[in-house]
């Protein structure tokens, strides 16, 4: 059966990604002096503007306006005054966490029924989180996600290279491909809108993104001569960034995820720590759902959990393997309770999430990139025994 599937993504000089830059900066800024601080921190921009705001619980002091700057400057915005980092107004609204929502965080249900130090933190709030994995690519993500993630990367690259000197910190891509039935077969169309100076013409633009951008990231066996290329569509694009649309933290959460293959509980990850279950728990069914395809004990994998405030322990625990699975989907939730500790703590203590590493995450997915550690698949050859 014939049937199309589209993924979009954005390179780190999108509004949004830039405040999510902004909050998971100021995220890394803290725990780098206390692993233990918790936050929740938001952002969001406009011209000449910039708001950090939210809940932030620490001894140690960060400057935030510094932090917001250096971020800002490194994204590429240098230029310029509708948004550049050397004229930004940089505003702060931050208290600590509630009272209320620590007394769950600090002390949960199960610890204060005598459980042991991994019952000691409870969830930091409700909610659904979902992990997936799919062996259509090397990275076991969507081919979609892959592609519009690597192309929004490469937009970045090229500018900061200066091969293509002309472009400006915004842009977005986005991949539609071709199923039969589950097989990816060719790329459909590719969308790639990239800012600009005002000295490049539209001619030469649509040439160097297709050559050095599109060419350069998709394989040729994926392409053909049916293949659509949208590139700057609308025509001129030369005011970008917060000067062109206001952004806010979490609002690219299918771009953080899966380009939309998998459901979303959400909760956005950016601006906050790891007893956020939004976050840490998200990471961790990708950690799961990943081990277990390369384990082959599907080909592919969805994994919800589920949390209460205050509870360390999930909720529930939900398996789909949409009829790909070596066991049955019962059997994979029972291995998956039996091998792997999904209260906070243990889940922090897994991945090394009391370390600053998010700040990488804020742009180009949270998922797919080798270098996080729920990205590992060490978990795989001790689940071969299940199969």
């Amino acid at each position: 059966m014939k049937r199309f599937f589209t993924s979009e993504s954005v390179t780190e000089g999108h509004p949004d990604k830039v405040c999510d830059q902004i909050a998971d900066s100021v995220l890394d800024a803290v725990l780098a002096q206390d692993e233990n601080a918790r936050a929740a921190i938001e952002c969001c921009a406009t011209t000449g503007m910039v708001l950090v705001m939210g809940e932030l619980t620490t001894d140690c002091y960060v400057d935030i306006s510094r932090i917001v700057k250096n971020t800002v400057r490194d994204i590429g915005y240098t230029q310029g005054q509708g948004f550049s980092y050397n004229s930004l107004a940089v505003i702060t609204a931050i208290h600590g966490q509630s009272a209320d929502i620590a007394l769950g965080v600090d002390n949960s249900l199960e610890h204060k029924a005598g459980g042991g130090d991994y019952d000691a933190i409870g969830a930091g709030d409700q909610g659904m989180m979902f992990g997936y994995a799919v062996n259509e690519t090397e990275e076991l993500m969507p081919l979609t996600a892959v592609l519009s993630q690597k192309l929004a990367m490469r937009l970045a690259e090229v500018r900061k290279s200066g091969l293509l000197p002309y472009l400006r910190p915004d842009g977005k891509t986005q991949v539609t491909v071709e199923y039969d039935g589950k097989k990816p077969v060719r790329v459909d169309t590719v969308v790639v809108s990239a800012q600009h100076d005002d000295r490049v013409t539209q001619e030469q633009l649509k040439r160097d993104i297709r050559k050095h951008v599109i060419d350069a990231v998709i394989d040729a066996r994926w392409l053909d001569k049916n293949t659509r290329y949208y590139i700057n569509p609308t025509g001129r694009f030369e005011i970008g960034g917060p000067e062109g649309d206001s952004g806010l933290t979490g609002r690219k959460i299918i771009v953080d995820t899966y380009g939309g293959r998998c459901p979303h509980g959400g909760g956005a990850f950016s601006g906050k720590d790891s007893t956020k279950v939004d976050r840490s728990a998200a990471y961790m069914a990708r950690y799961i759902c990943k081990n277990v395809v390369a384990a082959g004990l599907a080909d592919e994998c969805e994994l919800q959990l589920a949390y209460a405030i205050g509870v360390a322990n999930p909720v529930s625990l939900f398996v789909e393997t949409f009829g790909t699975g070596r066991v049955s989907d019962e059997k994979l939730a029972a291995v998956i309770r039996e091998n792997f500790d999904l209260r906070p703590a243990a889940i922090i203590e897994k991945l090394g999430l009391r370390r600053p590493v998010f700040r990488e995450t804020a742009a180009y997915g949270h998922f797919g990139r080798a270098q996080f550690p729920w990205e590992q698949t060490d978990m795989a050859g001790a689940l071969k025994k299940y199969l």
